[in-house]
């Protein structure tokens, strides 16, 4: 009995070790150092799909930083048609002329809105419980309104809605794609992307070439001729006219086709990638444990460097990685 007992303790303690002892990704060789380019004038302190605030106000797209600063209080949405729109957690939506030639617009919706964008005089609006609506700039009065299940939770990253002509696409925060009429304020169609209890909103949209593709954290739709899913852990996710380009929360790099077809794929054990930019001829992934991962564009190879990587919020812009309140570009 006392042979069972200390056998049975010995394994808890060797697993209770396994456990609290994490992989890290740890590459083979290291090409260099990869230096920092500069420093902002303040740290970031939020990000959403389309942007990231410095502690000053400062707005970060992907083409840089803007002029205009979201006032205290505010958290950045994004900007279209010349808007940039900010939300408070009690409802309050503002829309600021990125110009400065026109008057601020505010809207009083008492409840958190989760992404809006807008297109003409009509303001597209997703809520934080995942309701959706349409509103008139002018009248500020609601031309369509549905109600959507309530999430239990949500990736942060969050897609605002999609304007194609008189069509206005919701990107649910339970994982579906709402098409809407705006003219007649209809729902045309509802697509489901992922049917996961948690985490299930869609974290990436873009129609390109008579293509729509959509995904969530856990899976990609493409849609053409007919409809592909399939399943991925995404952390990151590209799409251009030579395909589609994503990494996973398994340290994997993937180039697929638009109908989701593997055209190569590399795998970095443990690798946790923080961001990912897809150029021509590289692609560019920056490493948790402080690396910067370079690729040729087909996956053949690829080389290691190091970096000083400060803990921290990361947006990605089209060619520089922001961290804390640093830089990196990949030129």
């Amino acid at each position: 009995m006392s042979t069972l007992y200390t056998l049975l303790m010995a394994i808890m303690l060797w697993s209770l070790s396994g456990c609290s002892s994490r992989e890290v990704f740890e590459p083979k060789s290291v090409a260099g150092e990869w230096e920092r380019s500069g420093y902002l004038d303040d740290e970031i302190v939020d990000t959403t799909v389309d942007g990231a605030v410095l502690a000053n106000g400062q707005v970060l797209t992907a083409d840089g930083l803007l002029d205009k600063r979201v006032p205290e209080g505010h958290r950045f949405i994004g900007e279209s048609a010349g808007w940039i729109i900010a939300g408070k957690i009690d409802g309050e939506l503002l829309l600021t002329a990125k110009d400065g030639e026109k008057e601020d617009i505010h809207f009083a919706l008492k409840k958190t809105v989760a992404a809006a964008t807008v297109q003409g005089d009509a303001l597209a609006v997703l809520f934080a419980n995942n309701d959706m609506r349409i509103y008139s700039l002018e009248t500020k009065a609601p031309t369509f309104d549905e109600q959507g299940l309530p999430p239990v939770a949500v990736d942060s990253r969050v897609v605002n809605p999609f304007f194609l002509n008189e069509l206005v696409l919701f990107l649910t925060l339970d994982g579906k794609i709402v098409i809407v009429n705006s003219q007649t304020g209809k729902t045309l169609r509802s697509i489901i992307v992922s049917t996961e209890d948690n985490f299930n909103n869609i974290i990436f949209f873009k129609v390109m070439d008579n293509n729509m593709l959509a995904a969530t954290g856990s899976r990609i739709l493409s849609m053409a001729d007919k409809e592909i899913r399939e399943p991925y852990q995404l952390r990151d996710l590209h799409y251009d006219d030579s395909g589609l380009m994503i990494s996973t929360k398994e340290g994997e790099v993937i180039a697929l086709t638009p109908s989701l077809q593997v055209k190569a794929k590399q795998k970095f054990p443990f690798a946790h990638f923080l961001g990912m930019i897809v150029t021509d001829e590289k692609v560019y992934l920056l490493e948790k444990e402080g690396y910067m991962i370079v690729l040729e564009a087909d996956l053949s190879e690829h080389k290691v460097y190091e970096l000083d990587l400060e803990e921290g919020f990361v947006f990605v812009s089209n060619d520089s990685f922001y961290y804390a309140d640093e830089y990196i570009t990949i030129d």
